[in-house]
């Protein structure tokens, strides 16, 4: 049996009194694109950054192709690559250096770090920008830098956290491109949390919903929007998994000044 590309079990956090997640138990399977759904305060955030070994596990277990998250950080960490909400590339860097300065972060060995570089950047399309300062990009290839920042050390799961906030229709598509040619190409398992149900239903293989920090459906999007009725869209099954109602769970004011800083700066 294969070993699953993520496996929660009995999952939660919280910050102070408040229950961001609250025993979530997910699987994801080897080599697919799934996505984590749920409305601002669901919990999603909190998740990825448990997985990523950003926020303690306990209470709860994860396993990273059968790696635990608690025991072995390090070795979790390498099979990892993540692109936060919050931009984290260097505006005054060059693509290539932005690039070249995570392959140091991930301890790529020094005579593979060129290479990798390169390679990384060709990925995601931005070969001939490379050597142009990362403040002359536009907000789609700002995302598209992030990508390879997060592809240098060839990792085998891809966590992306509201990847193409802020960009246009065009430039999300083209963010989206360039995730499945890579996945395509390589096979890597990707995680993504986005509030595009349209990215959604036509990206991933499988979605769950969370909503008050606990998981309320999961499954294809065609079964989640057959179970709903005829002519159901992931737009209505989300509305009827959260009923419309908004959350304050995960971040506050705070996730949305940074939300709307990233908005501004990618836009």
């Amino acid at each position: 049996m294969t070993e699953p590309a993520v496996r929660c079990t009995e999952l939660s956090h919280s910050f102070g009194a408040t229950r961001a997640v609250d025993g979530v138990d997910l699987e994801i399977h080897a080599g697919e694109v799934f996505g984590l759904l749920g409305p601002n305060g669901a919990g999603k955030t909190t998740t990825l950054r448990m997985i990523t070994t950003l926020l303690p596990t306990s209470p709860g277990h994860i396993t990273v192709f059968g790696v635990d998250v608690a025991r072995r950080r390090m070795a979790v960490r390498r099979l990892i690559g993540y692109v936060p909400q919050q931009l984290s590339a260097d505006g005054a860097l060059t693509g290539r250096e932005n690039v070249a300065l995570f392959a140091r972060l991930f301890d790529v060995p020094r005579a593979r770090r060129a290479p990798q570089v390169g390679s990384a950047l060709e990925l995601v399309g931005l070969t001939d920008d490379a050597d142009r300062t990362a403040k002359t990009y536009s907000g789609g290839m700002i995302r598209r830098l992030e990508l390879a920042q997060a592809l240098v050390s060839s990792p085998r799961l891809l966590i992306l956290d509201e990847p193409t906030i802020g960009l246009d229709p065009v430039a999300r598509s083209s963010v989206w491109e360039r995730i499945s040619e890579i996945r395509a190409a390589t096979g890597m398992t990707v995680l993504v949390t986005t509030h595009y149900m349209d990215e959604a239903e036509q990206y991933c293989d499988r979605v769950a919903l969370m909503h008050t920090g606990r998981i309320r459906a999961l499954g294809t999007p065609a079964d989640l929007e057959a179970g709903l009725g005829p002519e159901s869209t992931l737009d209505d099954v989300f509305r009827a998994v959260t009923g419309n109602r908004l959350q304050s769970e995960e971040g506050g004011i705070r996730s949305v000044r940074a939300t709307r800083r990233t908005a501004r700066r990618l836009g």
